[in-house]
């Protein structure tokens, strides 16, 4: 399969099953993941604004900052999930309900454990696609490359920032909202690392690149030498 084609499916696909996962989380009703959380908060104060216009203008806001941090991040990928994943969420949202019985708090809570698993292989599928992420993964994805603190360190953080200004904006978090927060980024790292890494560049040279992310971490912390 030529390269384009096969970071083109990881992209198309990484993002549809993100999708499918927000569905997974809505049946379950465990709480939203943290960027959710911190939209719906923005939304409380904006209420003759649909959500789905308000979601797309706030994704955009944060399009034209990553343009101009990192314009690299920006691909098909970005533009998918800002105009596209809601009518995926929509859909998957609706089967799920439609198909599974409600008010079962065990299969509320293997969905919520599915859709974790679903929505991080997912994440992990279009980051290592590399033709543009979402704009709220591109933060943690861009001060990872300019700083020392490993992706899942930072991605904890982002979602921990989110949901604590979700709520203080007026929206309530549940238990979900907390494993999201402090699990996704370790979970999505992992991943990387043992299917789309290998899936994109072969597990040799998938290999080679993790121990050169190492690599490019330690020589960050290294101390510099006095002039």
């Amino acid at each position: 399969m030529k390269e384009m084609t096969k970071r083109v499916l990881m992209t198309i696909g990484g993002v549809s099953v993100s999708g499918f996962s927000v569905g997974m989380f809505d049946y379950s009703d465990f709480g939203m993941d943290p960027f959710q959380v911190l939209s719906h908060g923005i939304a409380v104060h904006f209420p003759t604004i649909g959500f789905g216009t308000l979601y797309m203008i706030i994704n955009l806001i944060m399009l034209v900052a990553i343009f101009f941090i990192d314009k690299k991040k920006i691909g098909i990928g970005t533009f998918i999930n800002i105009f596209l994943l809601g009518y995926v969420v929509e859909l998957s949202s609706t089967v799920f309900k439609a198909i599974l019985p409600a008010d079962v708090l065990w299969l509320r809570i293997l969905m919520f454990v599915i859709g974790i698993l679903v929505l991080c292989v997912g994440s992990s599928l279009y980051f290592v696609g590399d033709l543009g992420v979402s704009t709220y993964d591109a933060v943690a994805l861009v001060l990872a490359e300019r700083t020392p603190v490993k992706f899942q360190y930072l991605r904890i953080g982002t979602d921990i920032i989110c949901t604590v200004t979700g709520v203080l904006l007026g929206v309530k978090a549940g238990v979900g909202t907390v494993v999201l927060a402090l699990g996704m980024g370790p979970i999505i790292a992992f991943f990387k690392h043992v299917l789309a890494m290998p899936l994109r560049y072969g597990r040799v040279r998938a290999r080679e690149l993790v121990e050169e992310e190492k690599e490019k971490k330690r020589l960050f912390k290294k101390p510099k030498a006095n002039a």
